[in-house]
């Protein structure tokens, strides 16, 4: 059964700046993610993207405006979103020195439920093989594999997530994508591929270019 919306913002972000190496991205975005809903954010290589996801993770700290969880402003938000969150930016984040049946455990999946994980990822035979001795690539979907177990959190933010996966990948991520979002999960990703779900929003960087004239401004501080 899938979950209608529900009216209340999980996350809201309201005129908010984000700056990186002195350079201004982007000015005056607005958003909100409701749950059971989905935002993907477009734009160009360099627009900002990353920097973005990075904010609303409190990971950067060059901002201006109002962000907010269950409508608390950050930083103050942020332990409860943490909490809440399940995060894959551009590096794959698997330890390397363990299997990649050992890092879903680190997660709390029983071997069970890691090998049906790894499994929807082409990965199945490789669970027990050390992460340093996998691809790049291969890692990337190590990492993916946590979006396949059962107690996935509340709160998807994903970097690129389809980027590693080839055509039958992609379509079995789209639908643990979608069985999130009908449990009433929220996701916000980055994708230059289209994405086919129910419920999307889409958010195209370019339109929120600063222009000349805006005062610069002194960045947010988080605590990391």
């Amino acid at each position: 059964m899938s979950v209608t919306p529900e009216s209340h913002s999980l996350l809201e972000v309201r005129q908010l700046s984000c700056e990186r190496d002195g350079r201004r991205l982007f000015a005056g975005l607005d958003f909100e993610l409701v749950p059971g809903a989905a935002l993907q954010i477009e734009g160009a290589n360099g627009a900002g993207k990353t920097t973005l996801l990075r904010t609303l993770i409190g990971s950067a700290g060059d901002f201006s405006g109002d962000v907010r969880w269950n409508g608390l402003p950050y930083p103050r938000a942020l332990p409860q979103l943490r909490e809440a969150l399940l995060y894959i930016g551009h590096q794959a984040g698997v330890r390397r020195g363990l299997t990649p049946a050992e890092n879903l455990a680190w997660y709390g999946a029983g071997r069970g439920e890691a090998l049906l994980a790894l499994e929807q990822l082409d990965l199945y035979g490789f669970e027990d093989t050390l992460c340093q001795r996998l691809s790049a690539g291969q890692n990337r979907r190590v990492a993916l594999a946590r979006l396949f177990l059962p107690k996935a959190p509340r709160l998807w933010i994903l970097d690129e997530p389809l980027a590693a996966l080839d055509t039958a990948g992609v379509s079995r991520l789209q639908g643990q994508m979608a069985f999130h979002l009908s449990r009433g999960g929220s996701l916000l990703f980055t994708s230059h591929q289209a994405v086919a779900l129910a419920q999307l929003q889409r958010i195209d960087l370019a339109a929120y270019v600063p222009t000349e004239t805006e005062e610069p401004f002194a960045g947010g501080a988080y605590a990391g």
